[in-house]
């Protein structure tokens, strides 16, 4: 850097006509003409900022200037698929970015679930007279076979053959032996608070893996459409985000009602109708892929969860 650049940047600035234009532009003196500089974009007449000013900048940086996002919320939630078709039209710099928009409201959502004390699982609540009889059967026989164990270090099976249960689970995976040990060890309340973290701690990245799961769902059904794989992605994205606003919509209403209902049939009818919209075909196809569709990412959706609660197992203590 210049010696009389570091000395100019160095001293206070120099008092100048609020409203005049001055001959250098304030931030990095390249000689300018006009209302901007044309090397780094700066207004070039500037003045104490006053409170009306730094609103009118928030709302304008949020809402007018990012008043894509009014138009991003209106095609995600009233128009399925119109979002992704706008996206892969080209029409991109007035619309949230698909990640973004993704990533905000899935952060968003576990937050809402988290400060309104959802309750994952509850392994205290009271279960029902015929479920109580199997559970206490079931806990009965699990004693039996756990003393079995203890005794001897076996297990027969049906087959009368003895299956070395815990050396064999302890010799696969120590670490997870020890985890289920000591899961194993603790109250009903602080097993449910150990499911509920992790599933609010490992969840997100658990749902955010899924996204390239389901775009390979949708490849594989619309084998031959000509569709790349980031556009399945780019579907995945936006459906997932609008699953997430319906959620916590649905979260947010006090009780069980018809705009509860109604929230349920258009987030059931969304998808199928999304599809057909972006992928086009009939109806006939389009429900069919839906159904296959819903099955398995249901199954994923489930292993999923799992696996997060299952970390959540893993760091209790």
């Amino acid at each position: 850097m210049k010696p009389e650049l570091a000395q100019q940047q160095d001293r206070p600035p120099e008092p100048h006509d609020q409203h005049a234009a001055p001959a250098n532009c304030l931030n990095c003196n390249a000689g300018i003409s006009g209302n901007y500089c044309h090397n780094c974009g700066q207004e070039t007449r500037t003045h104490a900022p006053s409170f009306m000013e730094f609103a009118h900048e928030f709302v304008g940086h949020y809402v007018a200037l990012e008043g894509r996002l009014w138009g991003t919320f209106t095609r995600l939630l009233f128009r399925p698929g119109a979002l992704t078709n706008e996206y892969l039209a080209g029409r991109r710099k007035r619309y949230v970015e698909p990640l973004r928009l993704y990533l905000t409201l899935s952060i968003l959502f576990f937050a809402l679930l988290k400060f309104t004390n959802t309750e994952v699982i509850n392994l205290d609540a009271k279960t029902p007279q015929p479920a109580a009889e199997v559970a206490q059967a079931v806990k009965q026989e699990a004693q039996g076979i756990r003393r079995e164990i203890i005794a001897n270090g076996t297990v027969k099976d049906k087959e009368g053959r003895d299956v070395m249960l815990q050396e064999t689970v302890r010799s696969k995976s120590p670490r997870m032996a020890d985890a289920i040990e000591n899961f194993d060890k603790l109250p009903a309340e602080r097993k449910g608070q150990a499911l509920s973290d992790g599933f609010f701690r490992y969840g997100p990245y658990a749902m955010f893996a899924l996204m390239p799961l389901f775009a390979l769902y949708l490849k594989v059904l619309y084998l031959g459409s000509g569709r790349r794989y980031g556009e399945h992605l780019l579907f995945a994205l936006h459906t997932s985000s609008f699953a997430f606003v319906m959620f916590a919509a649905i979260k947010l209403i006090p009780e069980d009602n018809f705009f509860t209902f109604v929230l349920l049939c258009w987030l059931v009818g969304y998808l199928p109708w999304a599809m057909r919209r972006v992928y086009g075909g009939s109806r006939s196809a389009t429900a069919l892929r839906w159904t296959v569709l819903m099955m398995a990412h249901g199954i994923s959706l489930a292993i999923a969860i799992t696996v997060a609660m299952g970390a959540g197992v893993a760091t209790a203590h």
